[in-house]
């Protein structure tokens, strides 16, 4: 086995290790809480960051 499969192989170990952690240390998404994808662009309101806020015109 060379080192690039070698590194190869700890590159997707990694990434498969990364993954599992990060699903069992997050929580569960609350799709009801989701916007709607559908709603991007339509003027419905957003909450979060300065990029929501009004224009206050």
């Amino acid at each position: 086995m060379g080192i690039a499969s070698r590194l190869q192989l700890a590159f997707w170990i990694g990434l498969l290790v990364f993954l599992a952690w990060d699903w069992s240390a997050s929580p569960p998404v609350d799709l009801r809480r989701e916007p709607p994808l559908i709603a991007a662009g339509s003027g419905q309101l957003v909450s979060g960051g300065h990029c929501s806020m009004g224009s206050g015109r």
